[in-house]
């Protein structure tokens, strides 16, 4: 090789080293813009739709901060929280004992957030003219383990010979874990034969393709597809009572009104924009769940959780 040749491909070697160089630079500093302020959600497939709402509205005012929401069930998230998987977890119930013993075994401290109130819908198909509203021990036989229901006929004498066929949350869902208590007295007490998911747009999909269908789920779900199912009242002993707004807040819609949960690893509140996200949660979800289809709590509460983070 000539000594032109050898400075032409020595000079080529260095320029290829330079961008390397700089490509590797600017994908550390990619990582600390991006991975570095990441605020990882995940749980409740009932909470979701504010979490999400928040998040899409927290990051117009900060976009240097990714927040992926997740929903794999309030029990799914806190398997995922207790071990610091995540910074936030969803929840349509209160942490168990057995998931507070496992955080603190992982030495996992963290503060729990009331952020709204959910009405547990049942809905049906909207072609079914027959039901309007059901008692709560009406659901008690359809839903318990072991149940043998498989017709609307056996669910209350004037109901058509039609097939009953049921959709709700699975077992890793804090809805599944409210209703069965709520209604058959034992959480996770329930017959298994029904289609289940933990995506709640899957259960509408389901109910309103199907005739003959009864499902559970969040009374946001209802209220974003109202035109294509219909929604039950319960009867507790009292008369029957539809969802909405008003019932949900004064708790006159019983025993499936609710409060939800965020739960948040207190070590992640050391991070400043953590804890801006949760300060932008709790002075934004009154307004913000109501916009998905929830119920908000008083100012006052809020103003108390805000006064706790602060």
């Amino acid at each position: 090789m000539n000594k032109s040749s050898y400075n032409t491909s020595n000079r080529r070697s260095e320029h290829t080293l330079l961008v390397a160089t700089l490509i590797a630079l600017a994908m550390i500093s990619g990582c600390v813009t991006g991975t570095g302020k990441e605020i990882l959600v995940d749980g409740s497939s009932t909470v979701f739709p504010i979490s999400q709402a928040v998040a899409e509205e927290f990051r117009k005012e900060r976009p240097d901060v990714q927040i992926p929401v997740g929903i794999s069930g309030t029990g799914g998230g806190f398997k995922r929280f207790v071990t610091g998987g995540i910074d936030v977890a969803d929840a349509s119930r209160r942490i168990k004992d057995s998931e507070r013993d496992e955080a603190a075994a992982n030495g996992i401290e963290y503060t729990e957030f009331t952020v709204a109130y959910d009405g547990l819908s049942i809905v049906v198909n909207s072609s079914n003219n027959f039901v309007s509203c059901l008692t709560t021990d009406e659901l008690k036989r359809i839903w318990e383990p072991g149940s043998k229901l498989e017709r609307w006929s056996q669910v209350r004498d004037g109901f058509p010979d039609r097939p009953l066929r049921l959709y709700g949350p699975d077992t890793d869902s804090g809805t599944f874990d409210y209703f069965t208590k709520a209604i058959n007295g034992e959480e996770d007490a329930s017959r298994s034969d029904y289609t289940a998911s933990s995506d709640d747009n899957v259960l509408v999909q389901g109910v309103s393709g199907d005739q003959g269908s009864i499902g559970y789920f969040g009374f946001a779900y209802y209220t974003e597809n109202r035109e294509i199912l219909k929604v039950l009242g319960v009867d507790n002993g009292t008369g029957c009572v539809r969802p909405s707004v008003t019932t949900i807040n004064d708790g006159s819609y019983s025993p499936l009104s609710r409060p939800m949960f965020i739960y948040v690893n207190n070590a992640s509140l050391e991070h400043e924009y953590v804890q801006a996200f949760v300060r932008f949660y709790l002075s934004n979800a009154a307004e913000l769940a109501e916009e998905v289809g929830y119920v908000g709590l008083p100012d006052s509460e809020y103003q108390i959780q805000l006064d706790r983070l602060n």
